[in-house]
């Protein structure tokens, strides 16, 4: 692994794969780092012929952090009440900023975007705000931006508010169990314990999650617009897959991301949650790759 210098932020990235190969960029969610890109699926990205960038964003990981004063829980509940009342250290334009920087950094003229989550927000703005960076876009289990589709499952809204409010961790094996439990509630039917807890030891061993981190990110997502006209300008093959079983960002999200962007596709399993499921591994990657394939829309 290893960082590049992007204006004032400090990225942390990893590749996979060999230098003449595609490029494909992968862009994780809130609170996530790279690491939680499943290992077997960057591996059958690398077979299918892409080279795999995986970075952390600002504020995770290995990235640098902000150097701000934390943001204060009744903002982010404003926040999360309405846009107008979002107060943020940057946003998802800045975010995809980083990503078109590390692109530089690496000396990559455009590559094939894949996001997940908020992942798939910051992918969306890329291809928005430098399309010419982007050759193919996929978002994964994200959504618009406007607040009436993907919203949180009120059903999931009580077991969220209890990990928000939970006392910061003591030791490692509290932190590696809250954050397997992170993962438990949004996943769908097919959650694997014994994985999460090796993507849980992962994250954990590079910096857990911290509620000022988190809540940075949160922040980002409700001070961002709502980007639905906006789509309709991409033209560059673009792929949608969604869990029907998602409750942290409802399918509405995926349906109508893919409604927003003319040509898309949309792919939705009905055991996955907001997750990437074993199971269905080959063929989102098979997916992916068939819509890197496709022609663009463009004229």
């Amino acid at each position: 692994m290893t960082s590049a210098e992007i204006g004032d932020q400090r990225i942390e990235y990893v590749i996979d794969g060999p230098d003449d190969a595609e490029p494909i960029l992968l862009i994780m969610g809130m609170g996530a780092q790279l690491v939680a890109w499943p290992p077997d699926f960057v591996d059958l990205l690398v077979t299918q012929g892409f080279r795999v960038i995986r970075y952390d964003n600002r504020d995770q990981g290995l990235s640098s952090f902000t150097d701000s004063p934390p943001p204060r829980r009744g903002d982010v509940a404003r926040g999360l009440a309405a846009r107008r009342f979002a107060k943020a250290d940057y946003t998802l334009v800045d975010l995809a900023g980083d990503a078109a920087g590390l692109l530089t950094h690496l000396g990559i003229d455009s590559a094939h975007v894949v996001g997940a989550s908020m992942g798939g927000m910051i992918a969306q703005e890329l291809a928005l705000n430098h399309p010419d960076r982007v050759r193919s876009l996929c978002s994964i289990m994200s959504n618009t931006g406007h607040r009436r589709f993907g919203r949180t499952s009120t059903r999931l809204l009580p077991a969220l508010v209890r990990q928000i409010r939970a006392a910061p961790p003591t030791t490692r094996d509290e932190a590696l169990e809250r954050s397997v439990e992170a993962f438990r509630v949004i996943a769908g039917s097919d959650f694997n314990e014994a994985e999460m807890r090796v993507m849980a030891q992962a994250h954990v061993a590079r910096g857990a999650v911290t509620a000022t981190s988190r809540d940075r990110q949160l922040n980002a997502i409700n001070a961002s617009a709502d980007r639905t006209v906006r789509l309709h300008r991409i033209t560059v093959p673009t792929l949608v897959i969604h869990g029907l079983r998602d409750r942290l960002i409802l399918p509405s999200g995926g349906v109508a991301t893919a409604r927003a962007i003319p040509g898309s596709r949309l792919l939705m399993f009905p055991e996955m949650g907001h997750d990437l499921p074993r199971g269905r591994r080959t063929e989102i990657v098979d997916a992916i790759t068939q819509n890197a394939r496709r022609p663009s829309s463009a004229g």
